[in-house]
């Protein structure tokens, strides 16, 4: 079954869940932002996807230009914040068994089924 990390005030979150919606596919909606993330599920899907935390982090948010911008943070740092901040992670995320995609645009979700 496919879980889409989502969050209802973000513009393209709301197109892949219509997207979604339009496949007749069962899925699961995780609103990440009121049940954040823990340390376990985010290395998940961050090996499902391929990659790095630093490539999840939505660098045009506040809190990564006033406080993160230029600062080199080990990985390990990068998931903690990630994990106290997770207004900062792109979205929204589709994660299968096996692979996960950003689901901006929504076709790229059609790669997971």
């Amino acid at each position: 079954m496919l879980k889409i990390y989502h969050n209802p005030r973000c513009r393209k979150s709301r197109a892949a869940l219509e997207y979604l919606s339009g496949k007749n596919i069962s899925f699961e909606i995780r609103e990440y932002l009121k049940d954040p993330f823990t340390k376990t599920e985010l290395e998940e899907v961050l090996r499902k996807l391929g990659k790095s935390p630093f490539d999840i982090v939505r660098r045009q948010e506040d809190i990564y230009k006033k406080k993160l911008k230029g600062k080199k943070l080990t990985r390990e740092e990068w998931i903690e914040t990630l994990i106290l901040n997770p207004k900062l992670i792109e979205r929204p995320l589709v994660v299968s068994n096996h692979k996960a995609v950003l689901g901006q645009p929504p076709e790229n979700i059609d790669k997971l089924l």
